[in-house]
């Protein structure tokens, strides 16, 4: 019989529809049925991506006498992290507070049923007892005879927790002291500390493929790259850690993208999954360090990565899905694995240059078998031509086989990533099929996601579900000014200060600066979180701060600077204490005291793009540059001053709120844009 989940739009919830236990989504029906019944509630938390959530729900919630035990004495609700991540966070901090450890999925926490507030909590648990943890069932009867005897401990203890979470909050700086520039050199010295000096990345195994890190350091490379001493060493942290994972068995190399994580320090064998919200930054990155560097593997892998993403995670729609598991046929990884003998068996003459390039001529790397990663260059033209086609003859070969799961449920936050990427990579890469997918990506967003004027966070099915959080309206401002860079469309400049606004009346602190993770209006939980520090995906506030300050400074807006700023002095003690932790919001900073450089281009449409698609060959990250037709009339802010006289091409220049004169030439446009450094 299917439990409570039958009708949800999930496909992780779907995928436990028809276990034994009697799972409710996280409701008031739960909570009443909690409250009537006078059990606690088990909170079982992850995404269908997740390995460790399908070994224990194989093990555990599949399992007859398993599951019998979760239904007497429990009321069972199980989240999808990715549709839920309010709840998630809330969670996950409780779980960090109740065990002095970090969480992860499948998080598993125990509620009262009566004021949703946790007692007990964990990660995963085995079905029978090893590497110290309990059975699950014996935990069960543990945890619902605490919560039965010793109910006035359990409230005690869970509202000292919650009060907890109000102390978590920095105090926000006082108006009157200036910010500084310590954080940025901070943040930069302490990646360093952390570098890993011969394989790239940060810190130990598992190794994550976090692109604001790279990002910071090329930005910081560039801010001084014209002084006595450029700092050569962030460009070489960056650098190494891109080449070491394009590289590395964490790429595809037969079907490009990249999976989550690699288990180990040299970017070689991953946990398989494959997540749009690391391809959308990966594939920005890459694209913004192949135009700093000129390096082909950069550009290459790019390239690879957007041809992904358009291959198998775009939905008929526009919209992007989310993921793709890390396991097929019950293993994980066995999607991507090769023999010898399969490998020469297709590529005949070609199998030598191959086997040499990605180690088939070596000892398996993964049990028994071969995972594919780089461990020779490529000699010439012609042994280059050789590997691409066995790729397309690899390629070909393992779409025969049984492919692992895709979620795809459609996430408005990681589609503004995936939005950002493309918009970026197709102008530095030179690829107008990029920025039509972003731009038909933002499309789909504003027809089946906003609704009476809010925006929504996930669809599926037909069906767009639950209000938007900040990342959801952060994100999406982020990326629509970077389409706007890639192509001018009056109506998304109307979005995205329709999501400025949004964000500013529904989730801005205005007593203590900053933006809560969910809206004014958004159903009571029993904390409502400030997100600040980057995770998996950048901060919401961090990208909120960086693209308020661009949306002010392009329409001469204050009310958007303004809180920008508040912004980072309610962050400033997360920064100043942790920069490495908040490097969104430091490079927020950046761009408050190093104001962007903005350069608006007005002529006709084939001028000024060949002007544009000039100017985005330079890497110069706080320099944004837009080509808008002579023809657009009725612009917003500072805009409407921004005009073609006679149909002239004309660039106007500005830093922050000083602005040159206008120039009338490419020739003076591009000194301008040569030029060593922005003025600040």
């Amino acid at each position: 019989m299917p439990n409570h989940l039958s009708n949800e739009s999930s496909p992780y919830l779907q995928q436990h529809a028809d276990n034994p236990v009697d799972w409710y989504p996280w409701g008031p029906e739960a909570f009443q049925a909690a409250i009537e019944s006078d059990k606690p509630v088990l909170l079982s938390v992850g995404y269908s991506a997740c390995h460790w959530c399908h070994v224990m729900a194989h093990e555990s919630f599949e399992d007859d006498d398993i599951a019998a035990v979760m239904n007497r004495l429990f009321v069972n609700i199980k989240v999808d992290r990715e549709e839920r991540p309010d709840v998630d966070k809330i969670y996950q901090t409780a779980h960090q507070l109740l065990t002095q450890r970090g969480g992860g999925w499948p998080l598993t926490m125990f509620l009262d049923g009566e004021t949703q507030k946790p007692f007990f909590g964990g990660t995963y648990f085995p079905n029978e007892p090893r590497h110290g943890m309990p059975a699950f069932d014996d935990l069960l009867e543990k945890v619902a005879a605490f919560y039965r005897d010793q109910r006035t401990e359990v409230r005690a203890q869970s509202n000292k927790l919650v009060s907890v979470f109000k102390q978590l909050e920095p105090a926000a700086k006082n108006d009157a002291s200036d910010l500084t520039a310590v954080p940025l050199q901070l943040a930069r010295d302490t990646l360093d500390k952390s570098f890993d000096r011969e394989f790239g990345g940060f810190g130990s195994a598992p190794k994550f493929p976090h692109a604001t890190n790279i990002d910071r350091l090329l930005r910081h490379w560039r801010a001084g790259a014209v002084g006595d001493e450029p700092d050569l060493d962030a460009l070489f942290m960056a650098t190494l850690t891109l080449t070491r994972m394009a590289d590395g068995g964490i790429f595809d190399h037969v079907g490009g993208g990249f999976s989550r994580y690699t288990v180990d320090r040299y970017w070689q064998i991953p946990h398989f999954e494959k997540m749009l919200y690391d391809n959308g930054p990966l594939l920005a990155i890459y694209a913004q360090a192949a135009s700093a560097t000129g390096d082909p593997l950069f550009a290459y892998t790019a390239n690879a990565t957007a041809d992904w993403m358009l291959a198998d995670m775009l939905a008929p729609n526009g919209g992007f899905y989310s993921t793709r598991d890390a396991d097929s046929e019950g293993e994980e990884g066995l999607y991507y694995l090769w023999t010898p003998d399969q490998v020469a068996g297709l590529l005949g003459d070609d199998y030598p240059d191959f086997a040499a390039r990605f180690g088939l001529d070596r000892e398996p790397n993964f049990e028994g078998k071969y995972h594919l990663t780089v461990h020779e260059a490529i000699a010439d033209d012609e042994v280059r031509a050789s590997i691409e086609r066995s790729k397309t003859i690899l390629l070909a070969e393992r779409s025969k086989r049984v492919a692992p799961g895709r979620d795809e449920k459609q996430l408005t936050s990681w589609n503004a990533l995936a939005i950002r990427g493309l918009a970026i990579a197709g102008r530095a890469i030179d690829r107008p099929e990029l920025v039509d997918a972003a731009a038909n990506a933002t499309d789909f967003i504003r027809r089946h996601l906003l609704k009476k004027g809010r925006l929504l966070a996930s669809y599926k099915d037909g069906k767009a579900r639950f209000p938007a959080y900040l990342d959801d309206h952060a994100f999406l401002l982020d990326a629509v000014l970077e389409l706007l860079q890639s192509r001018w469309n009056s109506s998304h400049l109307d979005f995205a200060i329709q999501l400025a606004d949004l964000m500013l009346e529904h989730f801005e602190d205005t007593k203590r600066g900053a933006f809560y993770f969910t809206a004014n209006d958004h159903e009571e939980l029993i904390h409502r979180p400030k997100s600040l520090a980057d995770e998996a995906v950048p901060s919401g506030n961090g990208v909120a701060a960086f693209a308020l300050q661009r949306l002010g400074f392009l329409l001469g807006e204050s009310r958007y600077l303004d809180a920008a700023e508040r912004t980072l002095r309610g962050a400033w003690q997360s920064i100043e204490e942790y920069p490495h932790g908040h490097v969104s919001l430091v490079t927020a900073l950046e761009e408050y005291l190093h104001h962007p450089e903005v350069i608006v281009i007005r002529g006709e449409a084939e001028e000024i793009a060949r002007w544009r698609d000039s100017a985005a060959k330079l890497y110069a990250p706080r320099r944004m540059v837009f080509a808008i037709d002579a023809a657009e009339n009725d612009l917003p802010g500072a805009l409407a001053d921004r005009k073609s006289v006679n149909g002239e091409t004309v660039a106007y220049r500005c830093v922050g709120t000083q602005c040159d004169l206008p120039v009338t030439s490419w020739e003076a446009l591009a000194s301008e844009l040569s030029a060593t450094k922005p003025k600040s």
